[in-house]
């Protein structure tokens, strides 16, 4: 176990940081498609994604290197009455073993950008071959477009970085994460994909964040969705 919270300080204010709204995509998929069995939530922070993911149904394992995310995470799952499908472990997610084809869900907000590259490379393989036959996977990823970015164009930027800048070791550069999910051992079926810049007020004084964001399924699985926003979603019955 860590002796020492990377970031206590960030997860222990009132208002806890990253805030309490799941990603965007991922709320989305859950509400159309919605989910049981497994679920693991890596780099789960304070449990944004945690408690969404219990919410829709699906037993989860948050995994973070703060304990006191975790701690906050447990409080939040308790007010919410969700502390039944909530366990928490403290660790690198590099040390976790990944039970194969069995997870249902797999959520990566912000963790394959803060581990090396090489480390990450090992880990996607991983994290792909956990997936159940019907599982879904939401992976977030910062960019080389970030302030933040140690080349451009984010090297570039004059936009305000992250106070956690210092944090991330990995930025993504254009396609590389799509690139990963189309090789055919990844054996992903992609639903959405994108790069964007997006403004963050969730933590810290106002800043930019370049993103990739990846949400897919197992290939050869259909669930129920209809795009984020729903593009053309069924007429409610009269």
């Amino acid at each position: 176990m860590p002796t020492t919270d990377p970031f206590f300080e960030p997860y222990d204010r009132d208002q806890i940081a990253y805030g309490d709204q799941p990603s965007a995509p991922l709320a989305a998929y859950l509400r159309q498609a919605g989910g049981q069995g497994l679920a693991f939530d890596l780099a789960a922070g304070a449990g944004r994604d945690t408690l969404a993911l219990a919410a829709a149904g699906y037993d989860v394992m948050a995994v973070d290197l703060s304990e006191r995310g975790l701690q906050r995470i447990v409080e939040r799952a308790e007010a919410a009455g969700l502390a039944d499908l909530v366990a928490t472990r403290v660790a690198d997610v590099r040390e976790v073993g990944f039970p194969v084809g069995e997870l249902s869900a797999l959520v990566a907000t912000t963790m394959l950008d803060h581990i090396p590259a090489a480390d990450a490379e090992i880990l996607w393989a991983k994290l792909c071959d956990s997936l159940a036959d019907d599982g879904v996977m939401y992976i977030e990823v910062h960019t080389t477009e970030d302030p933040g970015s140690p080349v451009d164009p984010g090297k570039s930027s004059k936009a305000p970085v992250s106070e956690t800048t210092g944090a991330v070791v990995n930025y993504f550069a254009p396609n590389q994460l799509l690139a990963w999910a189309m090789r055919p051992e990844s054996a992903l079926r992609v639903l959405q994909y994108e790069e964007r810049l997006e403004w963050d007020y969730t933590h810290g004084p106002e800043h930019l964040h370049g993103k990739a964001i990846l949400l897919a399924v197992r290939a050869g699985a259909f669930p129920n969705w209809h795009g984020q926003p729903a593009a053309f979603p069924r007429r409610s019955a009269e």
